[in-house]
C-alpha cells in the first residue's frame, strides 16, 4: 500500500502522523511511505531521518494525497485540503465529527473511507487511540489552567496549591474517565483541593480508592454542580459521550455564580465542549473572557506538546495503520472489531449514531 504522510495546517499544530520509526516498520513490510516535506519538525524529526527510515520526502501537500492509497494524519482534515482527497482513499485520523457538520458533509462527498482515531474501541469500551492523547491534554489541562490563574492572565491571582498557612485553590473536574482522571492526580499533585465528578458510581468508587486525600469525589448533578462554582478557582471539563457532541453541564447563567477570574479549561471543546459558552480557541490565541470568566478552549490541546504528543500517539496508532496497509480496509475491519467501531464513512453514507443523530441524518 502507499502511505501519504501531509504536513499537518491546524493554527499551531505540531504534531505528525507517522515517527521515522514507523516508516521503518511499513516500509520492512513492503509498503511504501510519502511524507512531506518538513512534516515532522515540529516533533523534532527531520526529513533525513524519515529519508534513513525509507520514506520518500514529497514537496507539497498536493502531491502527498494524489499519490497515496492511505492518509496517515492528526486532526481532521480542514477546508483547503477537501478537494485533495480522492474517492476510496483511506484517511485514518481524528476527526470529531460531531463537531463540525462541515466537516461532515464534505466527508460525505468524498467517497472517502474515514477511519477516526477517537471512536475505535475496544470491547471493555476504552479508547485506545484517543487514551494517549486524552492524558496528555488532562495534565496539560491543569497547567494551562494553574498559568491562568495568575492575575496578569486575567485570572484571580491564586496559586494553585496554597503555601503553609495559605489555603490551596479549589479545582473541580467534570468527567471521571481518562482525562479527568489524568488532570485530578495533576491538580492534587500540586497541592489543590480537588472535586472529581461522574455519573458512573463504579468508576467514582474506583477514583476513591486510588486518588489521594486531597481529592474527594462527588456523583455529578445539575444541583452538585451549581452547589459547587461559587468556591471554585479552576474547573476543568473532561465529559466524553463516544463520538457524539457533549453535554453543556455549565450554561451560560451559571458564570454569575462564579468569582471574577475563575478559569475554565473545556478539554471537550473537540466534541462541542460541555461548558455552553464555550467555542474552539487556538494556541495562538487560547483564550477569551466571559462575564469575568477566563476561558481556556483550545482544540488541540496536545499539538502544544509535539515531542511528547508523537509519540504518545504514534506508538498507539502504528498497529492499526499495519493491519490496514496489509490487509485493506475492509478485511482489516472484519478482522479487528476495535478497527471496525471506528470506520465512520465509507461509499458516501454516515455509519456512527452518535454524529448521526448530532446532526439529524
Amino acid at each position: 500500500m502507499i502511505i501519504g504522510v501531509p504536513k499537518e495546517i491546524k493554527i499551531q499544530e505540531f504534531r505528525v502522523g507517522l515517527t521515522p520509526a514507523g516508516v521503518q516498520g511499513l516500509t520492512a513490510n513492503g509498503h511504501q511511505v510519502y511524507v512531506q516535506a518538513s512534516a515532522g519538525e515540529g516533533s523534532g524529526l527531520s526529513d533525513a531521518q524519515y529519508i534513513e527510515a525509507g520514506a520518500h520526502i514529497l514537496a507539497t501537500a498536493v502531491e502527498v494525497y494524489a499519490t497515496a492509497d492511505m492518509i496517515v494524519k492528526v486532526k481532521e482534515p480542514l477546508a483547503v485540503e477537501f478537494p485533495l482527497i480522492k474517492k476510496n482513499q483511506i484517511l485514518f485520523t481524528y476527526f470529531h465529527f460531531a463537531a463540525s457538520r462541515e466537516l461532515t458533509s464534505a466527508m460525505l462527498s468524498s467517497d472517502a473511507v474515514c477511519i477516526a482515531y477517537e471512536t475505535v474501541e475496544l470491547a471493555d469500551r476504552s479508547l485506545p487511540l484517543l487514551t494517549p492523547m486524552s492524558e496528555v491534554a488532562g495534565r496539560m489541562a491543569i497547567q494551562v489552567g494553574a498559568f491562568y490563574l495568575g492575575k496578569p492572565q486575567g485570572g484571580k491571582g491564586k496559586l494553585l496549591g496554597g503555601v503553609p498557612g495559605v489555603k490551596p485553590a479549589n479545582v473541580l473536574v467534570l468527567g471521571g474517565g481518562v482525562v479527568g482522571t489524568q488532570a485530578a492526580k495533576m491538580a492534587a499533585g500540586l497541592g489543590a483541593n480537588v472535586i472529581i465528578m461522574d455519573t458512573n458510581l463504579a468508576r467514582l468508587r474506583y477514583l476513591d480508592e486510588v486518588m489521594p486525600a486531597n481529592v474527594s469525589t462527588q456523583f455529578s448533578t445539575s444541583y452538585a454542580i451549581q452547589e459547587a462554582l461559587p468556591s471554585v478557582d479552576l474547573v476543568v471539563g473532561a465529559v466524553l459521550l463516544h463520538g457524539a457532541k457533549a453535554p453543556h453541564l455549565i450554561k451560560r447563567d451559571d458564570l454569575k455564580k462564579m468569582a471574577p477570574g475563575t478559569v475554565l479549561v473545556d478539554v471537550a471543546v473537540d466534541q462541542g465542549g460541555c461548558i455552553e459558552t464555550c467555542k474552539p480557541t487556538t494556541h495562538e490565541n487560547p483564550i477569551y473572557e466571559i462575564d469575568g470568566i477566563v476561558h481556556y478552549c483550545v482544540a488541540n490541546m496536545p499539538g502544544a506538546v509535539p515531542q511528547t504528543s508523537t509519540m504518545a500517539l504514534t506508538q498507539a496508532t502504528l498497529p492499526y495503520v499495519h493491519l490496514l496497509a496489509n490487509l485493506g480496509w475492509t478485511e482489516a475491519c472484519i478482522q479487528n472489531e476495535a478497527l471496525n467501531k471506528g470506520l465512520t464513512i465509507y461509499d458516501g453514507k454516515l455509519f456512527h449514531p452518535g454524529v448521526a443523530a448530532t446532526f439529524n441524518l
